[in-house]
């Protein structure tokens, strides 16, 4: 198919500096979880996005120097030559399909608290780490300057030998040179310090030193916070930020623009929607003849193109959405758009790097997959038999397993026991602010109209008997899991009524379903993920009081890993309802919740007439077992090969439902040594 001429401007050339971009879509930096700890990973994934039409695929941020350590983060690096061997792994790749590759130079100050190489870090006072880590930075003279200064000419220099194409400046994020920047940290009274000018030096310089050593063949980028800080209307307050930008706007060759709220550049899609920078947008352009990037988790090619046409931007800044779709804009040129595996907003990307681990997409099962088991995006090996498989279970595990499974040729029963398929998404999709959840649902439902082999049966609940008198070579069991109604108590699951009580103890299923409650109600937390949140706003719009409580010392503790955190907990306390911290939920009569402080053991009551339980989930394995008890408990007694997958097997996040399924779909037939599933990314010891 032609792609919508409409689109023609996303694919129109931009010059940048010495080098031009093939396109206007730029996959700006973004951390991955990988950096100088799993190089090859690495370059494999940015390769695979280059391949994807990506005309800008950057790496994360690079340290400068060992006193700029961010482990358990694991940032890239311009150290030394073996970081330039390194980058070139991914350099090439990114070449071969005619796309830029572009690193960010970067020096965390307080930030970063140097856990690995046990270095001082630097910044402009002797401040506290900013991570909570107990130390603080040393405070930089004019000397330390002139040094970080020489550091950043010659990691410059490493990132041109590495092959890169595009070299950042990194003036934002709350790092060191945005420190500079920043009237109400920077209270220096040298010429680094006081006035707009002074206090731009930097930065300045470090662009000026930065073109002199390598803008002969590489374009030079500032990223840099168009605002101050948002107000709290949600209009963006720039304060100085327009002059400073005036004064620096001819200077690089290339803008990346952010804002100086992280939650609401990276927010979730409960909470932010797409294109959120527009309004922070309105001088950048109108101040400088450079081309401008930014990001909005774009997702549509009418926004896309609106923003273009408009002058919000040059660029399509991506980081999230070149995760859920490496060919995104190859899917646009190409004029199927509606085969996009759209982001859902959901930041389990980001959570990656905040433990430390390599990056995953709840919408794209092969990310941070591709090296070290060879899965691509849009490419599956064919089939290797005429073999028949049944799935039970349309959940995101099923039909994910339906789709690859299809994709590859084989013949495919997909069976669901209700009307709607999607499973725990469909149900969780129509809470508050969780539409786009849906999207894991649609991309596959839309995907299997589009695959004759795979049919899809509805409506259609399946005994062992059943399973049995279907025929099929291979049968997966994807039939999710069920919300508990006790509570684990770190040894052992609990029950919460108190003894000779029958009371109204309710699950996240039960409200999903829409059972309500009809009084004041205790929602209990040990999920720790985004659901108690979210059941806690659903109840509330019941018009019943509320309060979520949680062992945790934190409202929705893992959420801090998405970024949500503390959104999470603000919305709930906009909306009225009560929070309790640091206490289990130990009985409930019916009249009164008994809630046991976790530090002191003490206990209070709290008048409630229902609880809400969203604790821990139980496999819906029934089934399965029923089926291996027609063997005898032996599944190579089985006519046809049998497993278990997604939350059926072990309850998790979506994205570890998606990713079961689709590994479930790559190694059906295939060669795959159970006790070597994985290459390992590491430097060989000789």
């Amino acid at each position: 198919m032609a792609r919508d001429p409409r689109c023609d401007i996303l694919f129109e050339p931009v010059k940048i500096g010495p080098v031009t971009a093939k396109n206007r879509f730029y996959q700006v930096p973004h951390c991955t979880g990988m950096g100088w700890l799993r190089p090859r990973t690495l370059a494999e994934m940015r390769g695979v996005k280059a391949e994807g039409g990506w005309g800008v695929v950057c790496t994360e941020y690079n340290s400068i120097h060992p006193s700029s350590d961010d482990l358990p983060h694991p940032s890239a690096s311009l150290w030394d030559d073996g970081d330039i061997r390194a980058h070139a792994l991914m350099t090439e790749k990114v070449h071969e399909h005619g796309a830029l590759a572009g690193a960010e130079l970067w020096y965390g100050g307080a930030r970063t608290a140097n856990l690995h190489t046990r270095e001082v870090p630097m910044d402009i006072g002797s401040f506290p780490n900013l991570a909570g880590h107990p130390f603080q930075t040393r405070a930089m003279d004019k000397t330390d300057i002139r040094t970080l200064r020489r550091w950043h000419r010659k990691a410059a220099l490493r990132a041109r030998d590495a092959g890169f194409d595009i070299v950042y400046v990194y003036a934002t994020h709350g790092y060191l040179l945005s420190n500079f920047l920043n009237p109400r940290v920077n209270t220096r009274g040298d010429e680094y310090g006081g006035s707009l000018e002074n206090r731009t030096r930097l930065v300045r310089e470090l662009i000026e030193e930065t073109k002199d050593a390598v803008g002969d063949r590489c374009a030079v980028a500032v990223r840099f916070a168009a605002d101050e800080k948002t107000g709290e209307d949600g209009v963006p307050i720039h304060g100085e930020r327009r002059d400073m930008f005036e004064m620096l706007a001819e200077l690089p060759d290339l803008w990346d623009i952010n804002i100086a709220d992280y939650s609401l550049e990276m927010g979730v899609s409960r909470f932010v929607k797409e294109a959120p920078l527009e309004p922070y947008m309105d001088f950048v352009k109108s101040v400088t003849s450079k081309p401008v990037v930014t990001v909005g988790r774009f997702t549509s090619p009418d926004t896309m193109v609106s923003q273009v046409k408009r002058g919000v931007t040059d660029l399509i800044g991506a980081a999230r959405p070149s995760i859920a779709d490496p060919f995104l804009p190859k899917k646009i040129e190409e004029g199927r758009p509606e085969t996009i595996r759209e982001c859902i907003g959901c930041n389990i990307c980001y959570s990656g790097d905040t433990i430390g681990v390599p990056i995953r997409c709840t919408q794209n099962p092969t990310m941070g997959e591709e090296w070290r088991r060879g899965w691509h995006p849009e490419k599956i090996a064919p089939k290797t038999s005429q073999a028949k498989i049944l799935i039970v279970g349309a959940g995101p595990t099923g039909l994910e397993a339906a789709r690859a499974l299809g994709a590859r040729g084989y013949k495919v029963m997909l069976a669901e026991a209700s009307r709607d398929l999607g499973g725990r998404v469909t149900r969780e999709s129509a809470l508050p602010g969780m539409s786009e959840y849906a999207r894991v649902r649609d991309y596959r439902e839309q995907a299997l109209l589009d695959l004759p082999n795979v049919e899809v049966f509805r409506e259609s609940a399946l005994s062992a008997e059943d399973v049995l008198d279907v025929g099929a070579d291979h049968v997966a069991i994807a039939t999710g899991a069920t919300w508990r109604r006790d509570r684990f108590d770190g040894e052992r699951f609990v029950s919460i009524a108190a003894p000779g009580t029958t009371p109204e103890i309710l699950t996240a299923d039960d409200i999903m379903a829409g059972r309500m409650p009809s009084g004041a109600t205790l929602v209990y937390d040990e999920d720790n993920y985004y659901l108690g949140g979210v059941i806690a706003e659903r109840v509330k719009q019941a018009v019943v009081p509320v309060t979520l409580c949680t062992p945790s010392d934190s409202v929705s503790d893992w959420a801090g890993k998405t970024s949500e955190r503390w959104r999470i907990r603000s919305h709930l306390m906009r909306a009225g309802g009560g929070i309790e911290l640091a206490h289990s939920l130990t009985r409930f009569d019916g009249q009164h919740a008994v809630l046991t402080c976790e530090y002191s053991g003490a206990e209070k009551e709290l008048p409630v007439s229902s609880v809400v339980m969203v604790t821990q989930r139980r496999p819906n394995d029934g089934l399965y077992h029923d089926i291996l008890s027609r063997a005898g408990g032996d599944p190579d007694a089985l006519p046809f090969t049998l497993k278990r997958i997604g939350d059926c097997e072990a309850p998790g996040i979506i994205a570890a439902a998606t990713h079961a399924g689709h590994r479930y779909a790559r190694e059906l037939d295939a060669a795959v040594d159970p006790d070597e599933p994985l290459k390992h990314d590491r430097v060989d010891v000789g």
